[in-house]
């Protein structure tokens, strides 16, 4: 199988993404996005190769004629529509970093990302503005979006290296703030063991992902590695109905279906699957938390489709998998990726790999194009990550004799809600001058084998008649939906140890 081609000095993410296929395959359709389903058919909204070559060139014109710079940083708050895609990328053909980020962010939320990221603009809507603290930042409204569509594609794709900055994604970690994972333009390259071994995507293939625009599962996987291979891309911004994936597989003639576990356990819960919907789809995939071994067998009875994990990191995007040429292993998220380097570590120092069978920190080769250049404007952080030739996440994982991997949760305590990472950290600090409460702890509580659950733990303040509705109003308030807990429970005191540290994994206990 080839590996990965050797990296050029000048490399742009974008152009890499549009312009051969602007070339080659002009008429064909690179997106599709799919709204209300309720009148039948449903509003659909497609775009050429061609034409999203020329509106990102002319976004990029754009852009830069409204004063920004190569290196400039743009965060992007917009709905889940085209738009989207066209600021993202747009902003990478002008040398630029956007940083996408959740519709569901609060207003503090996006503050404080504006300033901790440096950002010299924000593109929000109208439904999504919040205020902006700094004057100096370009703010592009939709009127201003809609003026940078209308600049003519002068300036083509900017001449950047492979080393710089492409895009900036922010994730929770174990501090109380996110950090800021910087992305270099060679990560289209990196991206490639993963079309090869884990979604064998080709150029003929219609990948329909489940996200929304703004998660980065749903920008690399559902529509950089599409146009990385000259694929279509199919996104739904439409009302949240289980039900509705079944019937825009079968109208979109989708080939390829991706979503987080939780999506593929509400289906089989909810929707009606009936096989003929998924009569196109070759094959299926997951990512963002482990998967219940349980789900899989449900979803192949009920589908007739394979469904092919994997495993990976925010700073590394999926680099363990099953795939075709891997056959799965119920409760394993398979084998490292051809040219992949991955090794676990002991978990509290040395950069020599454990054997088979042995548990510790799940690590990748630092020469993976597909790594990230570091943690913004945190050299202490990015330092800590490093042993050796190795990058080191927080996940625990042990090899099995064959090659598969087995994960074994975080070593750390940062929580999976639906795929996205939540510091408890940040949970607390939302919730600790919430009325009535003494003190709060919170974890991940799991409900059953296939399903957990963000939960606080309350000690009350004396006298104080504090309630659940009440805690969880107050997180409403301050909290992005997918950050918030789900269930409240009361408690008389908090575990700790002797030295008077939280114990966190005593709590659900």
């Amino acid at each position: 199988m080839p590996g990965i081609p050797s990296i050029p000095e000048r490399f742009n993410l974008a152009r890499h993404c549009l312009a051969p296929w602007a070339l080659e395959t002009p008429d064909k359709v690179a997106l599709t996005v799919v709204g209300d389903l309720a009148g039948g058919a449903g509003s659909v909204e497609q775009w050429t190769y061609a034409a999203l070559d020329r509106e990102v060139r002319s976004v990029a014109a754009g852009l830069r004629a409204e004063g920004l710079s190569p290196g400039d940083r743009l965060l992007l708050r917009l709905p889940n529509n085209s738009d989207y895609a066209l600021l993202f990328f747009g902003a990478i053909a002008a040398g630029l970093v956007p940083i996408p980020v959740s519709s569901m962010l609060t207003g503090a939320d996006v503050g404080f990302l504006l300033a901790d990221s440096g950002a010299a603009g924000i593109a929000m809507s109208a439904d999504l503005a919040v205020p902006v603290a700094n004057t100096g930042v370009h703010v592009f409204d939709e009127a201003a979006i809609a003026r940078l569509k209308g600049f003519a594609p002068s300036i083509g794709y900017a001449d950047t290296a492979a080393e710089d900055p492409a895009y900036m994604i922010y994730t929770s970690g174990t501090s109380s703030r996110p950090k800021g994972v910087v992305h270099a333009q060679r990560v289209a390259l990196g991206r490639i063991p993963m079309h090869r071994d884990w979604q064998a995507i080709g150029s003929a293939d219609t990948m329909l992902h489940a996200g929304a625009f703004n998660w980065s599962y749903t920008l690399g996987v559902g529509l950089l590695d599409p146009w990385s291979v000259g694929a279509a891309a199919v996104l739904y911004n439409g009302p949240k109905d289980i039900a509705v994936w079944p019937r825009l597989i079968r109208m979109t003639g989708a080939t390829l279906f991706a979503a987080v576990p939780l999506l593929y356990r509400q289906m089989i819960k909810h929707a009606v699957l009936d096989r003929q919907d998924f009569a196109t789809i070759r094959h299926c995939l997951c990512a963002g938390e482990a998967m219940h071994p349980s789900i899989l067998e449900q979803w192949r009875a009920a589908t007739g489709r394979e469904l092919y994990e994997s495993l990976g990191m925010s700073e590394c995007s999926t680099f363990i998998s099953s795939g075709p040429q891997v056959p799965v292993r119920p409760g394993s998220a398979g084998k490292p990726q051809q040219t992949r380097r991955i090794a676990v570590l002991p978990v509290d120092a040395g950069d020599q790999p454990l054997g088979a069978g042995e548990t510790g920190l799940l690590a990748i080769h630092r020469a993976d194009p597909g790594l990230m250049l570091g943690y913004w404007n945190r050299p202490d952080e990015t330092a800590a990550t490093t042993r050796g030739d190795w990058f080191v996440g927080g996940d625990l994982a042990a090899f099995d004799d064959d090659g598969y991997v087995w994960y074994h949760g975080r070593a750390d305590d940062i929580m999976n809600a639906g795929g996205f990472r939540v510091s408890p950290l940040e949970v607390e600090t939302a919730l600790a001058d919430c009325p009535g409460v003494a003190e709060v702890a919170v974890t991940e509580h799991r409900i059953d084998d296939t399903l957990s659950v963000i939960a606080a733990f309350v000690v009350r303040r004396p006298d104080h008649a504090l309630d659940a509705d009440a805690v969880l109003t107050h997180a409403g308030s301050r909290l992005a939906a997918y950050k918030r807990p789900r269930q409240v429970f009361f408690v008389d005191t908090l575990p700790r140890n002797v030295n008077g540290k939280l114990q966190r994994r005593a709590l659900s206990q």
